[in-house]
């Protein structure tokens, strides 16, 4: 009870400081994630009108993935030095292979009686991608999507150990000045940003779901 009425009073005591690096955490997070999206969903797109460079290219992306984030982030200091292009590479990088890899899921699994009937309407390759394609793969990508958002804005706390705002600047404090009551406040916005955001795209992934295919995620035929 003590450790919790601390937690409680740093969110009293410091209430500027929190709601300074909650807000730093969501620009960074938001830029990261549109940032990943909007490099991440074309080459997924590329490798499914190209399926002999995605094996490649997934190899790749999964080699990125085993470098410890905290060693890439020391590594790109030499390069980029301590700024937010640095954290923002970063989190590009840890955020390509769920998108890149369930756009491309995605769009293969569509099956292909559906695509041969656009064809046989007369549909370009542009239609068949964007007016049957990607909507029937859109939740496969939102799903990727998702698990990118909610890793993303965990990855972002390590940023403030190379300069950078955002939530860790509170976990980091806590943890130099051995004030664990700090670190706790810190870590909880961090998990309750990550839940809300997961939560809500929840939603919308069912919404997506019950809108293209006529059900929800466990199979329930929309009536």
């Amino acid at each position: 009870m003590n450790l919790l009425r601390e937690v409680i009073d740093q969110y009293i005591n410091r209430s500027g400081f929190f709601l300074e690096a909650f807000i730093e955490h969501i620009e960074l997070s938001a830029m990261a994630i549109i940032l990943v999206t909007l490099i991440g969903v074309p080459i997924g797109i590329i490798m499914s009108r190209y399926p002999k460079i995605a094996p490649p290219i997934l190899s790749f992306v999964n080699f990125l993935w085993t470098i410890p984030v905290i060693a890439f982030f020391g590594i790109m200091i030499s390069v980029l030095g301590l700024s937010t292009l640095n954290a923002l590479f970063a989190l590009l990088i840890y955020g390509l292979l769920p998108i890149v890899r369930n756009t491309y899921v995605g769009i293969m699994e569509v099956d292909k009686s559906i695509i041969e009937a656009g064809k046989g309407m007369g549909s370009t390759k542009w239609q068949l991608l964007f007016q049957i394609e990607l909507p029937l793969a859109l939740p496969v990508i939102i799903a990727g999507f998702r698990n990118m958002a909610v890793m993303t804005i965990s990855f972002a706390a390590i940023a403030s150990f190379i300069g950078v705002g955002g939530l860790g600047k509170a976990i980091w404090r806590g943890i130099s000045l051995n004030n664990l009551s700090m670190t706790i406040a810190g870590s909880i916005l961090i998990a309750a940003l990550a839940i809300a955001v997961d939560l809500s795209l929840g939603y919308i992934e069912k919404r997506v779901l019950l809108r293209v295919q006529g059900r929800t995620k466990g199979g329930i035929v929309n009536e």
